[in-house]
């Protein structure tokens, strides 16, 4: 059974940095991607970032580009995300997913649980 256990959410100020961590269990991975997706409070899900398992290519939401920063730890099957420059409408609940990739949610098959990062301006 596949597990993608979070943490690292916070409370931040506007400007400040937090990193995500997403770890994985379960299956072997090599032919899946690993991604970030987000929902705000009233809003829908929305893509943010992804990275090839084992090729280390990576993609970001134009909103993010620049800001934040996916990268991998095979050995430990973890991947992070690095938020920085964050800003008050980067709140939301952050999920990390598993999947063969891309930008919409559907690709992924497995999700984590969650976890909230909110940033005070």
């Amino acid at each position: 059974q596949v597990q993608l256990i979070e943490s690292g959410g916070g409370l931040v100020q506007a400007g400040g940095s937090l990193r995500l961590s997403c770890t994985a269990s379960g299956r072997t991975f090599n032919n899946y991607a690993m991604a970030w997706f987000r929902q705000a409070p009233g809003k829908e899900r929305e893509f943010v970032a992804a990275i090839n398992w084992g090729g280390g290519s990576t993609y970001y939401a134009n909103s993010v580009k620049g800001r934040f920063t996916i990268s991998r730890d095979n050995a430990k099957n973890t991947r992070y995300l690095q938020m920085n420059s964050l800003k008050p409408e980067d709140t939301a609940v952050y999920y990390c997913a598993l999947g063969l990739g891309g930008h919409t949610g559907a690709s992924y098959d497995y999700w984590g649980q969650g976890t909230q990062v909110t940033v005070s301006s």
